[in-house]
């Protein structure tokens, strides 16, 4: 046999350009192997996460959205919830954490002007317009990026801060609880309706706004001032004297339910428009 010769290279031996394609040689790395025309994939599959196929966001902004934990959901359901009905028992059956919130606001009520400021914060006339103004310019901005049906979770805040008092209203009556020595002698104080105003009101703000801020340091300062504001709210209200500790708790233990029911809910919505819109075929138009 013939053994064919085959050329040597040497050591100071230097291609000025890439290296030729031999005949023989595997293409799974060229451009337009398979079919693909592309360098990264040799099976004509598209890439993994092409940039077209990117989810919005939960409130309609373009980005990558996470599925939506089960576990966490459930705990800020549950644990809140538990938290609520036990100061509710309490409070009806008089119990002696109801003693011990008795004690605690013979403690902390010094009405002035400042903590009347702070509890005013919780007053619809105050809390609505400022979700009213945070849902218009959230729906501004999600119709102007294109994102369908925009409107959803705005009208979900305003459906969300409607529904306030026909939550708080009913409970107050069940529970009759009077008031502190400092209000004129009434029932019905139990939960603070003003509380609840303010959570709703200022939380939803805050989740409708956090998806269109870019900066880590104003997200977070957005969600500090939304703390804050509810903090206020409820010392204001138990250093004037219009509520009890108890009555501003449970309304906080309340609200936390109805705004993570609000975000599950809108979160849930967005998935399923986005799986319409990507079920739907894009009309073409043929050639004329």
């Amino acid at each position: 046999m013939r053994d064919t010769p085959r050329p040597q290279g040497t050591v100071g031996d230097i291609r000025p350009g890439p290296p030729q394609l031999r005949p023989g040689r595997a293409l799974a790395h060229t451009p337009g192997a398979s079919g693909s025309g592309s360098p990264h994939r040799s099976d004509g599959r598209p890439p993994q996460t092409p940039r077209g196929a990117r989810r919005s966001g939960p409130f309609g902004r373009p980005g990558t959205t996470p599925p939506v934990p089960g576990r966490p959901t459930l705990l800020l359901l549950l644990l809140p919830l538990v938290c609520f009905a036990l100061i509710t028992w309490q409070v009806v059956a008089d119990g002696p954490l109801v003693r011990l919130d008795e004690r605690l606001s013979g403690a902390l009520v010094r009405p002035d002007r400042f903590s009347e400021l702070l509890a005013d914060l919780g007053n619809v006339p105050v809390a609505v317009p400022v979700l009213a103004l945070a849902a218009g310019y959230a729906a501004r901005r999600a119709r102007a990026a294109g994102a369908d049906r925009w409107w959803r979770p705005a009208a979900a805040a305003a459906l969300l801060i409607a529904l306030v008092p026909a939550v708080v209203v009913p409970l107050k009556e069940l529970t009759d609880r009077p008031g502190t020595p400092v209000v004129p002698p009434a029932t019905g104080y139990f939960p603070s309706g003003h509380t609840a105003t303010a959570a709703v009101a200022y939380g939803c703000a805050a989740l409708l706004l956090l998806p269109w801020l870019r900066r880590a340091a104003v997200r977070g300062g957005l969600v500090a001032l939304c703390a804050a504001l509810n903090l206020g709210v409820g010392f204001g209200l138990v250093r004037r004297g219009y509520h009890w500790p108890l009555d501003v708790l449970a309304s906080w233990c309340l609200c936390a339910v109805l705004l993570t029911l609000y975000v599950v809910c809108v979160a849930r919505v967005s998935r399923s428009s986005r799986r319409t819109s990507a079920g739907t075929p894009s009309r073409r138009t043929g050639p004329s």
